[in-house]
């Protein structure tokens, strides 16, 4: 099942969405992201998104808040995607793919019964994310792919450097933020970074100190 809409702008956005705590998970605008669902309060979640504007937002939880582990505390920003591809399994899952619209601050988490969590958010913040490749021509690419590189060599990965070369810049940076193994905090850096060349300058940041860890060497100072 394949579902489009077009998302103009924050006025076009629920006021209100269901919200989707998973730690590591980042979604970022016009990003695709493949959920398998199977705990009965988020099949249940599925099911009214299903049956009204097909909304999620995907937002991680503070871990290091000390919080309770069934309600963590949330971190303030998420991004929301739609409903894009559905299938219902034999044994009662869902295989859902959330398609990227915007990035949300959260204004107020709601009292509910529905068993899982609803927010107030706004899109405000955000108004650059409906604009598709905004800010390309400021990415430092070269030091993307470089950064990339290193980090493939060191791990022994492979990657299909032709669909690399070929992927605007837009999707090549959140792409590989929304792919990568770093942890919630990094992963949040990315996400809040305020447009996609400060995004790509973190993703390069945190790829470079890792490497440096996985090294066992110090950083130097230049």
């Amino acid at each position: 099942m394949s579902m489009n809409v077009a998302y103009k702008g924050p006025a076009d956005c629920p006021a209100v969405i269901p919200v989707f705590p998973l730690p590591g998970a980042l979604l970022l605008p016009r990003g695709q992201m493949p959920l398998n669902i199977f705990e009965p309060r988020y099949l249940a979640m599925v099911d009214d998104a299903l049956r009204t504007d097909r909304v999620i937002g995907m937002i991680q939880p503070d871990a290091e808040s000390g919080e309770t582990p069934l309600s963590p505390k949330l971190f303030r920003v998420g991004c929301a995607g739609r409903v894009t591809q559905f299938a219902e399994t034999g044994d009662g899952r869902y295989l859902i793919s959330l398609t990227g619209i915007a990035r949300f601050r959260i204004e107020e988490e709601l009292s509910t019964t529905t068993g899982y969590r609803r927010c107030k958010v706004t899109f405000a913040p955000f108004e650059s994310d409906f604009h598709a490749r905004a800010g390309e021509e400021a990415v430092d690419r070269a030091g993307v792919l470089k950064a990339l590189r290193d980090f493939v060599e060191a791990n022994d990965l492979k990657v299909d450097w032709a669909g690399i070369e070929e992927a605007p810049n837009e999707a090549l940076v959140n792409a590989l933020c929304m792919m990568s193994p770093f942890g919630p905090r990094e992963k949040q850096a990315m996400l809040e970074a305020p447009d996609l060349k400060t995004r790509a300058e973190v993703l390069i940041a945190v790829t470079e100190m890792e490497l440096v860890r996985g090294s066992g060497s110090e950083p130097t100072l230049q």
